[in-house]
């Protein structure tokens, strides 16, 4: 089964994906950890007259980008992978 080039397929569409969005939510990372370090005064400026600074802002979409990540992925699952994975597991369990 792990050479068929539907499997494959798959590996390969999941692992373009995850390394896709991971190299994208550590590059927004790194760059919140970077204007911390760099920007002091910039992260440190309140937004509109209120306590609310720019880096607890970009702290709390830390957060917010996490949880659109998981809802992403879900949906991405859904539609390329799981049919692909449901068939494989269907024509396996049919051979066994």
């Amino acid at each position: 089964m792990q050479r068929s080039p539907e499997f494959k397929a798959l590996r390969t569409r999941w692992r373009r994906y995850i390394f896709t969005m991971s190299g994208l939510f550590l590059a927004w990372f790194l760059a919140y950890v970077l204007l911390a370090d760099f920007a002091p005064g910039f992260v440190n400026s309140h937004l509109g007259g209120t306590n609310l600074t720019v880096g607890l802002l970009l702290g709390l979409l830390q957060f917010v980008s996490t949880f659109v990540i998981a809802v992403a992925y879900a949906k991405f699952a859904e539609r390329n992978l799981d049919p692909t994975a449901a068939e494989l597991r269907t024509r396996v369990e049919e051979n066994l």
